[in-house]
């Protein structure tokens, strides 16, 4: 019987669970907090796919290329959109309950798709709704589930991936072995002082690969999502508010989307969030506002329920007055390369969700993309582990950003680069680092400040989550600062105000 380790509790490692569980392998699901947290829960926004008669494939595929700024594998997005509708038809059978109307599901528009195709649960708790679902079919699998565990290391035999060494509750290492380990660890949002992420986004999964050997690609693509609610804790308020009609404003009440793009408010994320970032700058970086009053106060209490009330718990009447938000690390696009069936570089490992690079995004994901992509790419990984085939020999497409900080050995066992590395490490200030110098905004100066000064701190030796969380981060902050530093061009989410864009600069 095949053994299957599923790191990560969100779609993609339950997809990946349930089905390696129904095609008969040996399951074992390990999550680094409850079964139920993590990124897919709090999802406001919903899944996106092709599914009603005046939409189709080609246009959902010409939509995500467009949004990915030309980097986009079209392979990977064809994959995408022509299986997406199938993704979600199984979503409805693991009881997801997406809203309906009068003539059956019920869908809504966001930034950048030329149809309205996406499709919610409960509003704007899609990603709950998609939890539970998963939560409660998973349980009726024989999984053997493990909650608040956390992935340390990977541990390697003559190249290939035969288990992982997890950080159990009780803080006892363990050695899990598996015939495959399927990561689905999440984003790494945490890397930024402002974020979307929940607290368990520390790049657990790549740091971890990258440090076995794995490739990983495109980790300088960041995707900040443009409207958190300036206050603490940065709550998300979805682009789907934008797509039913609320406006941004700056200081003085002026529409400022209106003079950047055609697109005003519904223009690709990057730009919106770039938008915002230079409003901010203008007014001495004082916050924006989403004005959603001319939606009315019966509206967003029912289409957006969960928005109205994290807002309200805030102190504002989004209904009454315009709000307060700022860009916040939403998505990364970039993350442990993967092949069309989830394989990465090294045998024995795959990797699906967030943490994984499948080529689908390229430089700036196209909203509602993400939980389809975990979806489709769990489904395919799933299939590749209990059918068999042979691995892929080079599955990264793009830029590899293993070159910094650590260097793979012969036999795929890495080793530390040798830092001249005296100053303790604080997260705070990596966080703050991030998000001045390698944020919304780059440039060459602030790269090389950034370099210099991740490269002078001393990572903890991972003895406990919090030390194994700050070596991750500090890892990835490595390798985010030396990848934005090799792509010259902005592109995307990478935005240097020192170079061209790339399209002008051909």
């Amino acid at each position: 019987m095949t053994r299957v380790l599923v790191v990560g509790g969100g779609i993609a490692g339950l997809w990946t669970a349930v089905r390696a569980a129904d095609a008969g392998c040996e399951v074992e699901l390990v999550t680094k907090a409850e079964l139920a947290e993590g990124s897919t829960r709090y999802a406001q926004g919903g899944i996106a796919a092709a599914l009603f008669p005046d939409d189709s494939t080609d246009r959902h595929f010409a939509d995500t290329i467009e949004a990915g700024a030309g980097l986009a594998d079209p392979a990977a997005v064809r994959v995408l959109v022509d299986e997406g509708a199938a993704r979600v038809r199984d979503l409805i059978r693991f009881g997801v309950g997406f809203d309906r109307g009068d003539d059956g599901l019920a869908r809504g528009l966001e930034a950048a798709h030329s149809r309205a195709r996406i499709v919610h649960a409960g509003g704007d708790a899609t990603g709950a709704a998609i939890e539970t679902a998963l939560v409660a079919t998973v349980r009726r699998r024989a999984v053997a589930i493990v909650e608040g565990a956390m992935l340390v290391d990977l541990v390697i035999d003559a190249g290939r991936v035969v288990g992982a060494t997890i950080l159990e509750r009780d803080g006892s290492l363990v050695e899990r072995r598996a015939d495959a380990v399927v990561l689905a660890t999440g984003g790494s949002g945490c890397l930024y002082r402002h974020t979307t992420n929940p607290v368990v986004a520390t790049g657990d999964g790549v740091a971890a690969a990258w440090r076995a050997g794995a490739e990983v690609a495109d980790l300088e693509f960041t995707q900040f999502h443009p409207t958190a609610l300036a206050a603490p804790g940065t709550p998300l308020i979805s682009e789907a508010v934008r797509g039913e009609g609320a406006v941004l404003r700056d200081a003085r009440g002026i529409r400022f989307m209106t003079g950047l793009d055609p697109r005003a408010e519904l223009a690709p994320r990057d730009v919106v969030a770039r938008g915002v970032w230079a409003a901010m700058a203008a007014q001495g970086g004082q916050p924006v506002f989403l004005d959603a009053t001319a939606l009315g106060r019966e509206f967003l209490a029912r289409r957006f329920p969960g928005i109205d009330a994290s807002v309200r718990a805030a102190g504002y009447d989004w209904s009454d007055a315009p709000v307060p938000i700022t860009p916040a690390a939403h998505y990364a696009m970039g993350g442990i390369a993967t092949d069309l069936h989830g394989r990465s570089s090294l045998p024995g490992l795959y990797a699906v969700g967030e943490c994984a690079r499948t080529g689908v995004h390229g430089a700036n994901r196209l909203a509602s993309n993400s939980l389809l992509e975990a979806a489709v790419f769990a489904e395919r990984a799933a299939a590749a582990i209990t059918r068999g085939g042979p691995w892929a020999a080079d599955a990264g497409v793009g830029t590899s950003s293993r070159h910094a900080g650590y260097t793979p050995t012969a036999d795929g066992v890495s080793r530390r680069i040798s830092y001249v590395a005296n100053d303790e490490f604080h997260r705070g200030e990596l966080q703050q680092l991030m998000w001045e110098r390698v944020g919304l905004v780059r440039d060459a100066d602030g790269l090389a400040e950034a370099s210099g000064r991740l490269a002078a701190w001393h990572a903890p030796e991972p003895v406990d989550r919090r030390t194994a969380e700050d070596r991750n981060l500090l890892d990835l902050a490595r390798l985010t600062v030396a990848a934005a530093i090799a792509r010259r061009e902005s592109v995307g989410a990478h935005f240097r105000s020192d170079t061209l864009p790339a399209e002008e600069a051909a």
